[in-house]
C-alpha cells in the first residue's frame, strides 16, 4: 500500500491541515510570519519616512538648501 493511501486510511492528515487552501502550498504559521514581518518593514518605512522628513524640514534650512528670498 502507498504512503498516501496509508496517511489516508489513518486519518494522518497533518501535512493539509495547517494549510491556508489545499492548493496553495503555504502554511498558516508562515502566512501569520509574514503578517509580523510585513508589519514591522512598514513600521521601519514609517520611521524612515520621519527621519528624512525631519532632516529636509528642519537640517536642509539650516544648511542653505532652501532660500526664502
Amino acid at each position: 500500500m502507498g504512503e498516501a493511501k496509508r496517511r489516508k486510511q489513518s486519518g494522518d492528515a497533518s501535512s493539509n491541515s495547517d494549510r491556508i487552501v489545499p492548493w496553495l502550498p503555504l502554511t498558516k504559521k508562515q502566512s501569520e510570519a509574514f503578517v509580523v514581518w510585513s508589519t514591522r518593514g512598514a513600521w521601519f518605512g514609517i520611521g524612515g519616512l520621519a527621519l528624512l522628513w525631519l532632516t529636509v524640514r528642519l537640517i536642509g534650512p539650516a544648511a542653505g538648501w532652501w532660500t526664502t528670498e
